[in-house]
């Protein structure tokens, strides 16, 4: 695992091989051409449709106003021989990242395409504030109102409302979720605390599940070590981690060299870890491409929270008054997983900094309807929807619970 200082240095190694870019070749080994995924320059919608795959766009507004893009892959690109209405899966990504993780990978490897294939009605959603979901009703991305939100407001209004809005434009009552990281701490979230979607739940599919962060091994837990008072000064009270123009330029131009993927490597995986030899290197251009895709500086607090208090709870405003006008409660509330009826099945990594074994092991009781569980000795946070084994690891028997739900 890295340290601050490390990524640091990853940093100006990033940005010395920026200048040896943009001043031209200086060695040998610099005058031969990279070559760039095409996809390393698209958006969502453009990916799937340059691997053959039919795409809808649409818009959710949910309930306070956030403007969320959701993606639907309605069919696969040959018959499977299921008849419509087909299934409905509904898959959810994780933290500052966005639904351009299902389908990144080559098609034969990529969660979305795949179950496109297998003949499914397939939904990607995003988070609030991230690169495709940034826009509001009334609220301007530029104010520090828009970024007032965090884990509590996207399982209170996007997920359900996302799953209303899919379920009213499919006729279907029910889905199957599928969610990575963050995309399974909001639904363990609204599926305890909000019977009525939790009725429109057919199975969960927990990869690599977030509840509490007790034991997390992440670099993201040096955040703790600081107030609430000095990250807001250090962050401001907006936007953390959004992809930038430096970003694409290091995918589109540095990444897509075989000298600097290692490097690359490192430095786009340092805080959830990564297996070299279960990672398509030649795509690393289009791993940065889209990613990191941005969420509030509020969600990075509440996260540094449930870190310190070790607990699966709200987000705390900072004082009672605020609590009081949240929650109708002095403290915020906890979360109380017990309370989900949803049939779940999960996955987990051994080698997973982020989601660690521990924090796993102690969730797993609390889910009275578990019907699988897996342990991946070799897995960390990225392999789930990354790994060039995924499809055996985890989509084989994923798709298999699926087909005997139908």
């Amino acid at each position: 695992m890295l340290n601050y200082t490390s990524i640091t240095q990853m940093r100006q190694i990033l940005a010395v091989a920026c200048w040896i870019l943009l001043l031209g070749p200086i060695c040998a080994c610099h005058k031969k051409k990279a070559t760039t995924n095409p996809e390393a320059n698209m958006n969502i919608s453009e990916i799937i449709s340059y691997w053959g795959y039919p795409y809808e766009e649409y818009e959710v507004v949910t309930r306070d106003g956030y403007i969320l893009a959701v993606y639907r892959i309605p069919d696969g690109r040959s018959c499977s021989g299921r008849a419509d209405p087909k299934p409905v899966v509904f898959l959810q990504h994780g933290l500052v990242a966005s639904a351009s993780n299902w389908i990144c990978n080559l098609p034969n490897s990529s969660l979305g395409f795949l179950l496109a294939d297998a003949g499914y009605d397939v939904w990607m959603g995003n988070s609030r504030g991230n690169t495709w979901s940034r826009r509001h009703v009334s609220l301007s991305p530029k104010s520090s109102e828009y970024w007032a939100f965090s884990l509590d407001e996207m399982a209170k209004y996007d997920l359900p409302d996302t799953i209303h809005f899919i379920t009213e434009k499919t006729g279907q009552e029910r889905l199957f979720y599928i969610g990575h990281s963050q995309g399974t701490t909001i639904a363990f979230i609204a599926f305890s605390t909000n019977q009525e979607l939790a009725r429109k739940i057919k199975m969960y599919f927990a990869l690599a599940p977030v509840v509490t962060v007790k034991y997390t091994q992440s670099p993201m837990r040096r955040l703790t070590t600081f107030s609430r008072k000095v990250l807001k000064a250090f962050f401001g009270d907006k936007m953390f981690s959004p992809h930038t123009f430096f970003d694409q330029f290091i995918a589109t131009k540095v990444c897509n060299r075989k000298l600097f993927r290692k490097v690359c490597s490192n430095f786009i995986f340092s805080m959830c870890g990564f297996d070299p030899n279960n990672l398509n290197m030649s795509r690393l251009d289009v791993y940065l491409s889209q990613s990191p895709a941005g969420t509030s500086v509020q969600t990075m607090l509440h996260w540094a929270q449930a870190v310190n208090s070790g607990q699966f709870q709200a987000y705390d405003w900072g004082n009672p008054e605020l609590n009081m006008e949240h929650f109708f409660q002095l403290t915020p509330p906890l979360y109380n997983v017990t309370q989900m009826s949803v049939p779940t099945a999960v996955w987990s990594g051994a080698q997973d900094p982020v989601a660690d074994p521990i924090d796993v092991e102690n969730l797993l009781p609390k889910i009275s309807r578990l019907v699988y569980y897996k342990l991946i000795p070799h897995y960390n946070h990225v392999d789930f929807y990354l790994g060039q084994d995924a499809p055996q690891e985890i989509y084989q028997d994923l798709m298999r619970l699926m087909e005997e739900c139908v």
